[in-house]
């Protein structure tokens, strides 16, 4: 018998990470959040730094914003989230527009106005949202792109916690966040307006998390909906967007950020949720079904058209259906990735649809990301269904202010579309702060109106359109014009850099690394897909396509020398604990726009992190 103390079990070696010393923040724009103080690396030393990398146009990034609240929360005294504003659009890198989209979407922490893509470009950024995780020390350790890694940067903040109090470089206290001054009146970011039967305008008073009614004169207020605070029960909202009326007369609100469709009854008074969870849609999660058993993603706009609300369904770049006899919904269009792509419904991409209007046959659609106006109509020819044409538009690269025929007409992220009486459309072209206007008669786009800050939905009342001026907290109302106004054409492209590579074959590396304590959940099959396309097709000679591999050899046709890698990626990881049954699982995924450019000299491969460090 042997009576000695059992030997203690050591503690586990923390995790030998990478030491890649942090580039410092740097941004021409400035800091917002900080009391008016620059900061610098030096300044949060001693503190988990998050750095995300965010753009105000991107659903996604949105979704980040939200994923990141409670991380901020729990671990207010010892994590710093670092916002740094990295703009795709040319209005994105405007410093009041930045000054905006903070107060807009309630980011509570310090953010950085890197207009020129500085930092971006020091922390060799490829995508929107990435979240960079830096120590107490000044270090680089970790990297994420996308969506789902709030778990895992939760477990890697603990992590550090841990190591950095036990060698004396953590320092707990306040960060710098300083909330700015809030501001008084009635609308505050609105988003989208409906005419009532009664004459008077419904708002989505967006960042105020209600509705709002108004008299016909768009400005005096008969009643607000609504607690003001963001929630899901009772008659909370948070964030609602998109109104349409039904044949009942109730109200269905997209309310976005709650991932589900509310109704509300003028007479009544009374909010229900109709659609949705609460919870955001992942891949893999059902697609149809019982509408209250279904999650939805960010929901933007709803539109009641041929017997169903159709719903706009930003978050995962599709449209929806709704059917309010049967309590279903349905996924109606898109594929859920993101670009511009016509052709039959269940085959179409789309890129944040953001505004929807119903016309007669037609259902137009604000393609915000595209800088598109594209639309929806019955399949014809013998054939069933719906297809989907782009009236302008190009893709998710070529923007600007142009008008003239169609198809070298350019908008600039527009988020909202009304069909007009003559049977053409008004397209609230938001970041132009511009109301426009194509003919499918002649096929011509004009600009009826300038000087609108950040239009986001309008509405036909009478002989007016009443615009509403997200930016300007206001509802406008516009004679429309018999003469458009002339504007000196410009056009953009997104100004990231193509990135150099070079001629042949091309080794892509999606890089993902399992969160600490996490493992590939391969219970059911692979854990990872990829999907790799190109724009225009003819770039890639092979390996497009859907596989489970996070890896492929990409063979790039000699003959074109630029053009767009789209590339998918999706990986699921699962609580490592032989123990428990039933592991918590968390999906990671994002999707890239990647301009090469094919040069002699340029690299054969091309690595994008979805979580991890690139070895």
């Amino acid at each position: 018998m042997n009576d000695a103390a059992p030997a203690p079990t050591p503690a586990p070696a923390p995790r030998r990470r990478a030491r890649v010393r942090a580039p410092e923040l740097i941004g021409k724009g400035g800091w917002l959040n900080t009391g008016g103080k620059e900061l610098t690396l030096a300044d949060l030393r001693g503190k988990c730094v998050v750095v995300d990398f965010w753009t105000f146009c991107c659903i996604n990034c949105l979704h980040v914003l939200d994923e990141l609240r409670e991380l901020e929360e729990k671990h207010r005294d010892t994590v710093v989230i670092i916002g740094v504003h990295s703009p795709k659009f040319v209005h994105e890198a405007e410093h009041a527009a930045v000054v905006d989209a903070v107060e807009r979407y309630q980011v509570h922490h310090p953010v950085l106005d890197d207009p020129e893509l500085a930092t971006w470009k020091q922390y060799a950024v490829r995508a929107w949202p990435t979240l960079v995780v830096i120590d107490p020390e000044g270090y680089i350790v970790a990297q994420h792109a996308g969506e789902g890694h709030a778990h895992a940067i939760a477990r890697l903040v603990e992590e550090l916690e841990a190591e950095h109090e036990a060698k004396g470089t953590l320092r707990r206290g306040d960060g710098p966040y300083v909330a700015p001054e809030p501001v008084a009146g009635d609308l505050r970011f609105p988003g989208k307006a409906l005419l009532l039967p009664s004459g008077n305008l419904l708002v989505s008073d967006t960042t105020r998390h209600r509705l709002v009614e108004l008299a016909a004169d768009g400005e005096s207020v008969v009643r607000r909906v609504g607690s003001g605070e963001r929630g899901f029960a009772g008659d909370s909202f948070s964030e609602p967007q998109g109104l349409a009326l039904l044949p009942d007369g109730k109200v269905v609100v997209a309310d976005t950020v709650n991932h589900a469709l509310r109704t509300y009854d003028p007479a009544t008074g009374q909010v229900e949720t109709v659609a949705g969870t609460g919870r955001q849609w992942w891949q893999g999660a059902p697609t149809s079904g019982p509408a209250l058993e279904v999650d939805l993603s960010s929901p933007w706009d709803v539109a009641w058209w041929q017997g169903r609300v159709w719903i706009a369904m930003a978050g995962v770049h599709q449209l929806w259906t709704w059917d309010p006899e049967a309590g279903t919904v349905e996924v109606a269009a898109g594929t859920t990735n993101e670009g511009l792509l016509d052709g039959p419904a269940s085959e179409a991409w789309f890129a944040q649809p953001s505004g929807l209007a119903a016309a007669g046959d037609r259902l137009w659609i604000a393609d915000s990301e595209t800088s598109a106006l594209r639309y929806v109509e019955a399949a014809g020819d013998g054939h069933e269904g719906y297809v989907i044409k782009s009236a302008v538009g190009t893709g998710l690269f070529d923007f600007g202010h142009r008008d003239g025929d169609a198809a070298q007409a350019l908008l600039q992220h527009p988020l909202g579309v009304t069909a007009l009486p003559d049977g053409s459309v008004a397209v609230c072209d938001t970041y132009n702060h511009a109301l426009r206007r194509y003919d499918p008669a002649t096929g011509q786009v004009s600009t009826l109106a300038t000087d609108l800050r950040e239009p986001s939905d309008a509405v036909l009342v009478g002989e007016d359109i009443v615009v509403v001026e997200s930016a300007r907290h206001r509802l406008t109302r516009l004679r429309l014009p018999e003469e458009a106004v002339r504007v000196d054409a410009v056009a953009h492209r997104t100004q990231r850099a193509a990135t150099e590579v070079a001629p042949g074959t091309l080794r892509l590396d999606v890089v993902f690394q399992a969160p600490s304590g996490q493992k590939l959940d391969t219970r059911y099959g692979p854990s990872t897909r990829l999907l790799v396309s190109s724009t225009p097709p003819e770039l890639l000679a092979a390996g497009e396509g859907a596989g489970s591999d996070l890896f492929r050899e990409l063979a790039l046709n000699p003959d074109v020398s630029e053009g767009v890698l789209h590339v998918s990626a999706m990986a699921a990881s699962c609580d490592d604990d032989p123990a428990n049954e039933y592991p918590a699982c968390h999906v990671h995924q994002q999707d890239w726009g990647v301009p090469v450019r094919v040069t002699a000299d340029g690299a054969s491969r091309l690595p994008l992190v979805l979580a991890g460090m690139d070895g």
